[in-house]
């Protein structure tokens, strides 16, 4: 389902999302770079590396979060979004590229995959 044709405000969306977490907001730097041909987004963020912790959350949750609500924005207008995560914000914005370095990234969430090695029980029918 399609709602509209214009995308969303990602760097509003992922400052409103980030923010909260961190002990100096002004400290959070976001990149946003559309291909409108592929309709993709990439977005970069990144933060004072002391803040770390409190934005990945524990097991990952709340950045996983973060994720979900992006990742259902860019859905919902038939996109979809790529979120980098750079530890320091002593880098410059020019400086962030794909091929670049960069301290952390986690990839998207995916769907968990049923067929793994772990062996699952066998159900038996029960007679009466």
């Amino acid at each position: 389902m399609r709602l509209s044709k214009t995308s969303p405000n990602y760097v509003g969306l992922v400052k409103f999302l980030v923010q909260p977490f961190l002990e100096s907001p002004e400290s959070l730097s976001v990149d946003c770079e559309m291909s409108y041909s592929l309709n993709r987004a990439w977005i970069r963020i990144a933060f004072d590396p002391t803040d770390k912790g409190k934005v990945f959350g524990r097991w990952g949750r709340n950045i996983q979060a973060i994720r979900t609500v992006i990742a259902t924005a860019a859905e919902l207008a038939g996109q979809t979004v790529y979120l980098d995560i750079y530890g320091s914000n002593s880098q410059s914005r020019e400086s962030l590229s794909f091929d670049g370095e960069q301290e952390e990234r986690i990839p998207p969430p995916r769907s968990r995959d049923r067929s793994s090695s772990i062996p699952r029980p066998i159900a038996k029918p029960r007679l009466r």
